[in-house]
């Protein structure tokens, strides 16, 4: 869960209190732009935004709907808000499913929660502003100057996610994300590129590039050339990302690459990984390494042709590290798919894995496949499946110890006297590991929350790194 308090300059101004309104962000990154811009919105047009239910005008939830975990997190906290609040407008991938009596978007939530004021899906910013004007009516026409030039943040204020399309042009057999959130949509290169230059502009250290399938970046537009501070440039992963790399180069930050199929198209952007442009680490959705159970699963790639990509890619960029997901247990799956997974995980030494023990999802096409496992079976696949990927993790991070590394500061109490908490070029924030950072040897040695220091690293513990500032 994120959550926010941003007073309104306006109370300020006036003397007057703002409308206040109550948000909850769920769910993935994505879902964080969505809240991010809602957000802005809000404060442009005066409102305060808070933490908390209890005197807040309304609540706005901002929803998860992938799996069934998420459902629930998402459905109970709708409830909790009503029961505090009252006055609950719900947004997100929730919003858009439909429920056991009616196929409409939506009807979900109000089956569980009638009482809820509105519902939207995904990127539906105008829809919740416009059921916010209905129940709590703006204080004010907007003032731009009452909102940063990058908008309202819910990350830290050195690291920052660069949202870059919509949608996914895929129908996996897993996955019913397409249903809510529709086929690819790029956003202009201009407004991306303008929008991370304020971000570099307003401190940001680290960039973090997302989508649902930042590989597929322009196809839906037929890469066509836009323009940014007036010179041509196409829309397309590859000039996307060579242009945020020389931003970033001159501003001293990272650019970090998330959800990338592995087209063949992708190799492309190894060489600059391997100038130092952007990091070397790709965060590579496989779900699987068997092309049989691939094929099952509809996904656009098969497992020998993704190990070989890979093993181009080390080659290209030795310090390059590999991020994935995987799904244990899918229908079907026979012990030697799922050994071959094993085998797959240890030949192409993926840096950082997870895994989930595959789930139904209402409405996706793979509840009609034959061969369901048993709960039990996949649960303990999933187990299997993360003690091969725990040692393969641990054993590159030993291999780390000895080197001196660049360390991103996300925490150092008293200025790092204490030490601190930071993160190497192989870490995203949230679901990677850190670096433990000890005390200074020298008194005068400080570290700031969003500046790089440079560490020797001198121990692993599970999946983190213990490092001693140089």
């Amino acid at each position: 869960m994120n959550d926010i308090h941003t007073p309104s300059p306006l109370a300020t101004l006036t003397g007057a209190a703002a409308p206040k309104i109550g948000f909850v962000s769920l769910g993935c990154p994505k879902a964080l732009t969505d809240s991010e811009l809602i957000l802005t919105q809000l404060r442009a047009e005066g409102y305060e935004t808070s933490k908390t239910f209890a005197g807040a005008d309304l609540v706005i939830v901002n929803t998860c709907g992938f799996i069934d975990d998420a459902v629930k997190e998402s459905l109970d906290t709708i409830g909790e808000a009503l029961a505090e609040n009252g006055k609950v407008i719900v947004t997100g991938c929730l919003g858009a499913k439909a429920g056991a009596a009616s196929a409409d978007a939506g009807s979900l939530v109000r089956e569980m929660h009638p009482s809820v004021l509105a519902v939207t899906g995904p990127h539906a910013t105008q829809e919740v502003m416009d059921a916010v004007h209905t129940h709590v009516p703006k204080p004010h026409d907007p003032f731009v100057d009452l909102v940063p030039a990058y908008g309202i943040k819910l990350t830290p204020k050195h690291y920052a996610y660069l949202k870059i399309s919509e949608g996914c042009n895929h129908r996996c057999s897993f996955c019913i994300i397409p249903s809510m959130r529709g086929d690819l949509v790029s956003r202009p290169i201009g407004d991306v590129l303008n929008e991370a230059r304020a971000l570099f502009e307003a401190g940001v250290k680290e960039l973090l590039v997302i989508s649902q399938d930042t590989s597929a970046y322009g196809v839906d537009v037929k890469y066509r050339t836009g323009f940014w501070d007036g010179k041509p440039i196409k829309t397309r992963m590859f000039d996307l990302v060579a242009a945020l790399g020389e931003m970033a180069k001159a501003h001293g930050a990272w650019v970090r690459l998330h959800y990338v199929y592995p087209y063949p198209h992708v190799d492309e952007v190894l060489p600059l990984m391997a100038q130092g442009l952007i990091l070397p680490y790709l965060d590579v959705p496989l779900q699987h390494a068997h092309p049989d159970v691939l094929k099952r699963m509809k996904r656009p790639a098969n497992g020998e042709k993704n190990m070989e990509r890979i093993l181009r890619w080390r080659e290209t960029c030795p310090d390059i590290v590999i991020r994935s997901t995987f799904i244990a247990g899918f229908p079907g799956e026979t012990e030697e798919e799922f050994q071959y997974l094993l085998d797959f995980m240890q030949e192409a030494r993926i840096d950082r894995a997870g895994c989930f023990a595959y789930s139904p999802v209402e409405g996706a096409s793979a509840n009609d496949l034959p061969g369901a496992l048993p709960q039990q079976v996949r649960e303990e696949r999933q187990a299997r499946f993360m003690q091969v990927a725990e040692a393969v993790s641990i054993a590159k991070l030993r291999s780390r110890i000895g080197a001196t590394m660049q360390v991103l500061v996300d925490s150092a109490p008293a200025l790092g006297r204490k030490g601190g908490v930071g993160r190497t070029y192989a870490d995203a924030p949230e679901i990677d590991g850190t670096v433990r950072i000890l005390p200074p040897e020298k008194a005068s040695r400080i570290l700031k929350v969003g500046e790089f220091t440079k560490v020797r690293i001198v121990a692993a513990e599970g999946h983190d790194l213990v490092g001693m500032p140089v």
